[in-house]
């Protein structure tokens, strides 16, 4: 019993000082000075909160065809994939890192041959045998089989700092996952918007070479019967095939939208089509006071935080190398000379006791890493607060975009209206004889003009729309009303 007392003692002192972990309890930085954001009102600091709910943002659009690309992306997009298994990669450190509070068990078996002396040869027997003499050699074999335990006591709280790292870089590896899926949505969406108003445009300037055609054919008639000179031909066969060249670009464009999203879904362009449609989304209507909890909701924030809480870890592990190491082993098996009675009682040994191991004198080394995980933190703190700056202007830009556009649309509806008013009187001018073809060649132009400015002025808002839910971190769906 004396003898069993002072170890029960050691053992209980080492459970006590292991409830205690070196280095610094985690505080989150402080984020950004400021408080509000200028272009909406009911805006504060980030909190992350990207783990509450989102909903399927892009729905806001009202498509079907586009909700089935994005479920297609979901399931096939290769940059999502990818970033899915840098998330389980995370999750096997942690795994590794709750492996480290256990005891590891070991099983050793094996044979060995070993000689000792020299000068005269000898012949070994199974067991090895002895030649008499000044210079004789021995020669031995031993074999041997033992399993043996050890575990280290986390006195100084290293282990629980390395798994706190490990679980913060778990967080900030599924937020990276959840950013490269929001980013590729976000791709994809605006792809399939702007798509969606070129084939409004190419419907348009169809329609306009139709029109283009028939006057073609009405200032050849009238050129054939004397009423107008040739310039009227060959003006109207101008505008004609300007009109034509504009539409055949579009093509173009449409392809490569169109193989950008056969890329994003993860098939080949080749065998991926979208086929035409004269009707775009509508554009979703942006709530008139955005709750505050939104911004919270972006996982390049939520990343950003938790490699600041990473790295706030990481300095308990360096600086619990300052302190010593307590493990406990125990190994025990059968020794012998030879296999007839390898495993028997008196071949059996067994070993047990406690190892204390303390860095007395490094050079600075430890200092050093301590400092080097000290200047990590530092860097996360300042690329946290950075990313949340980054988060208020993007979302800034984007409000005063819409806000800007959504004005611009109104105005250059007016000038649209304007600008098929005058075409339809100067027409009307034209048909009378009372104005030159010059003049409903002028007039047309600015019409198609402002037609396609208004579709491109279209896209752009839906283009905004899309780039401000992304910057809210998916939408703001899910968010109580008033919040």
């Amino acid at each position: 019993m004396k003898s069993i007392s002072p170890r029960i003692s050691l053992l209980f002192a080492a459970l006590v000082m292991a409830g205690c972990a070196v280095g610094p309890d985690y505080l989150r930085p402080d984020s950004s000075p400021s408080a509000e954001f200028k272009q909406a009102a009911g805006w504060k600091s980030a909190a992350p909160a990207d783990t509450a709910l989102r909903g399927d943002w892009w729905k806001l659009y009202g498509d079907a065809e586009l909700d089935a690309l994005v479920e297609r992306l979901n399931a096939n997009n290769q940059s999502l994939a990818s970033a899915e298994a840098q998330y389980r990669q995370a999750r096997a450190l942690v795994r590794g890192a709750r492996a480290a509070f256990f005891p590891t068990l070991g099983l050793n078996s094996g044979v060995t041959r070993a000689g000792q002396g020299g000068g005269d040869s000898t012949i070994g027997t199974s067991g090895g045998v002895s030649v008499s003499g000044a210079n004789a050699s021995q020669v031995s074999k031993t074999y041997e089989a033992s399993l043996g335990v050890s575990w280290e006591l986390d006195l100084w709280g290293k282990l629980r700092r390395q798994l706190e790292a490990e679980n913060a870089g778990l967080d900030a590896s599924a937020a990276d996952l959840a950013a490269v899926r929001l980013s590729q949505q976000s791709e994809l969406v605006q792809n399939y918007l702007q798509l969606r108003v070129l084939d409004r445009q190419k419907h348009l300037l169809d329609e306009t070479v139709a029109a283009y055609k028939q006057a073609y054919r009405i200032a050849e008639n009238q050129y054939r019967a004397g009423i107008v000179p040739k310039s009227d031909v060959t003006q109207a066969l101008t505008q004609l095939k300007g009109t034509e060249a504009e539409a055949v670009d579009l093509e173009y464009q449409r392809a490569q939208l169109e193989h950008a999203i056969a890329v994003l879904v993860g098939v080949a362009p080749s065998a991926f089509e979208l086929a035409v449609r004269d009707a775009v989304p509508t554009l979703p209507a942006v709530p008139v006071s955005l709750p505050s909890t939104l911004l919270e909701r972006r996982p390049d924030v939520a990343a950003a935080e938790r490699r600041v809480m990473a790295a706030n870890a990481e300095i308990g592990v360096a600086e619990a190398a300052y302190y010593p190491q307590l493990s406990l082993s125990a190994s025990g098996g059968y020794r012998s000379g030879g296999l007839d009675d390898w495993i028997s009682s008196p071949n059996r040994f067994w070993s047990i006791g406690p190892a204390f191991a303390m860095t007395l004198f490094d050079g600075g080394l430890i200092r050093s890493q301590v400092e080097q995980a000290e200047a990590s933190y530092d860097q996360t703190v300042a690329d946290y607060r950075q990313t949340v700056l980054e988060s208020f202007r993007e979302v800034e830009d984007y409000l005063v975009q819409l806000a800007v556009l959504e004005r611009e649309a109104v105005v250059q509806q007016e000038a649209l209206d304007a600008a098929r008013e005058s075409l339809r009187l100067i027409l009307n001018q034209y048909k009378a004889g009372t104005v030159e073809f010059t003049d409903v060649v002028s007039v047309q132009a600015s019409a198609l003009a402002n037609e396609r400015t208004r579709l491109t002025l279209q896209g752009s808002r839906l283009t905004a729309s899309v780039q401000l839910i992304a910057a809210l971190g998916g939408g703001w769906q899910g968010v109580p009303e008033g919040e």
